[in-house]
């Protein structure tokens, strides 16, 4: 019996000593894992920001393109039909947004549905100003109708959806 006391008297110190130096070194462990993480995320945001950046750029200068007005000056020609212009404006809007397509990836759904849903109504404009020409119409005239249309409607889709990127780049600042 006395063997026994004695080894319970160095044993269980021992464990003691061996289950608090194994506490010490699980929390050291955890608390380097922590400062990794947190030096990792720094370093991504540090290179993730630019990249955002530029993907906002890239949408904003998207949303430009598209707005009527300015897709229009770009795109007509003096000689150019009213079935010519109307193919070449739903060409250009078509290209800018497949261009661009990648860039959804750093903006959240929402912000990327105005986006998508500001190209659908300018490819709606152009459809619905081209139906209302009749089939010897010039480029001209659908340019004009074009402006017309985008007087009445103002471009609200493409103001929503720069001013949602523009919000959301804003979290970042």
């Amino acid at each position: 019996m006395e063997l026994i006391s004695e080894l319970l008297k160095i044993v269980l110190p021992a464990s003691l000593v061996i289950y608090g130096m194994y506490l010490t070194v699980v929390s050291f462990l955890k608390r380097e894992r922590e400062n990794q993480l947190i030096h990792i995320k720094t370093k991504n945001s540090e290179l993730l920001i630019p990249v955002r950046l530029q993907a906002a750029e890239r949408i904003c200068l998207l949303l430009e393109r598209i707005t009527p007005n300015n897709l229009v000056r770009r795109v007509n020609q003096p000689d150019f039909s009213a079935k010519d212009l109307h193919a070449q404006l739903l060409y250009e809007v078509r290209e800018e947004f497949n261009h661009n397509l990648s860039q959804q990836i750093y903006f959240s759904d929402a912000t990327w549905q105005s986006v998508r849903g500001a190209v659908e109504s300018v490819v709606t404009m152009i459809n619905t100003a081209y139906q209302d020409m009749n089939s010897e119409a010039r480029g001209i005239d659908l340019g004009k109708r074009i402006f017309q249309k985008s007087l009445e409607n103002r471009n609200d889709g493409i103001q929503n959806a720069l001013n949602q990127v523009k919000s959301e780049i804003s979290i970042y600042f």
